[in-house]
């Protein structure tokens, strides 16, 4: 069930961002250092936008632990972000799924030509772990928070497994529990770590960092339930990315997973063109929308994105209660509640 949210999310994801672009400015190659081809791709998709989810939950989960902002911490969220861009370029390719919008610009390989796209995805994901190899915490604490972010983006439950995952989906019968194995990571996973690299950049002991993994596993998947729920329901202009594009690559969401469980004969023939064509040549992008509703399936995902969105408060329970904790826990309410 959706809280009334007491924390000014606008100013923390506004302070947290303008924080993170700043060491990322930092950080960053400038765009005139040679090769200038492959920087100027850096820079265009790193700061075309976005709003720094994965930065500001490494902040504020330091800020919960340390009781205050630990010095330094920027850099951790700007390398998170700078993978997360870096998993976004290589998402856009057309040997993936092929989008040529992303945060309303044109992707990187639309600018820049695919080969140089890649180069800047891999080059962002370098740096990164430059980056983290320098960070100001403690040797040990450098060292847990370089394994498990390398773990996070890995093949096993980690970013890139969950790609493939997603990518093998497309050729089998879509099911609940396959559609959890991709969310919990492709997208959860980076949301996950981001969490608990910063509780562990700010000391948090063993018990803690559990708790805080619990937090951005239960979070991520809330989130990317909601993405998908987005996906089909929302505009072009607000999303700044093209719409339906998960039907489109013939993968099946949790709330389509629904309706074809739950849906008449007709309905799973409606859906099952879409995902055969991969397109909305035959059927429009408002009949499935029309199937959804009919079916409750949309109202079926918000209720689970509800539900892993109250667990990952549970999570933090026995954490002291105090304003940074308050503020963290605005997460949940905030991955529920966007419109974009």
């Amino acid at each position: 069930m959706m809280r009334e949210m007491t924390v000014d999310v606008k100013s923390l994801l506004k302070e947290g961002a303008e924080l993170t672009d700043r060491a990322l400015e930092e950080l960053l190659p400038c765009k005139n250092t040679v090769p200038v081809s492959i920087h100027q791709a850096m820079r265009h998709s790193t700061f075309a936008g976005g709003k720094r989810l994965r930065p500001v939950l490494a902040i504020q989960a330091g800020v919960t632990i340390a009781g205050e902002q630990p010095k330094g911490i920027e850099k951790l969220g700007a390398a998170l972000e700078m993978l997360h861009t870096y998993s976004l370029i290589h998402d856009d390719l057309p040997a993936l799924d092929n989008d040529d919008l992303r945060r309303g610009q044109p992707t990187c390989h639309v600018v820049y030509g695919e080969a140089i796209a890649i180069l800047a995805g891999d080059a962002l994901q370098t740096r990164a772990f430059e980056v983290l190899a320098c960070l100001d915490s403690p040797p040990a604490a450098t060292v847990q928070i370089i394994q498990l972010i390398a773990s996070a983006v890995g093949t096993v439950d980690g970013m890139i497994g969950g790609q493939v995952l997603d990518l093998e989906s497309e050729h089998q019968k879509p099911t609940g529990k396959m559609v959890e194995a991709i969310h919990r990571a492709k997208t959860g996973a980076l949301i996950r770590v981001s969490v608990v690299s910063g509780g562990v950049y700010a000391g948090a002991t063993i018990g803690d960092a559990a708790r805080l993994t619990m937090f951005g596993l239960k979070a991520g998947l809330a989130f990317q339930i909601v993405d998908d729920v987005l996906d089909l329901t929302a505009t072009e202009e607000v999303l700044g990315k093209p719409v339906a594009s998960d039907l489109r690559e013939g993968k099946a969401t949790l709330s389509v997973i629904h309706s074809i469980d739950h849906g008449t004969a007709k309905d799973r023939q409606t859906i099952q063109r879409v995902l055969d064509d991969r397109s909305f040549e035959n059927v429009s992008r408002q009949q499935i929308r029309d199937i959804l509703v009919r079916n409750g399936s949309v109202e079926y995902a918000m209720t689970v994105a509800d539900r892993y969105a109250e667990q990952s408060r549970k999570a933090l329970a026995p954490l002291e209660d105090s304003e940074f904790k308050r503020a963290l826990l605005w997460v949940p309410d905030f991955v529920v509640a966007r419109e974009k």
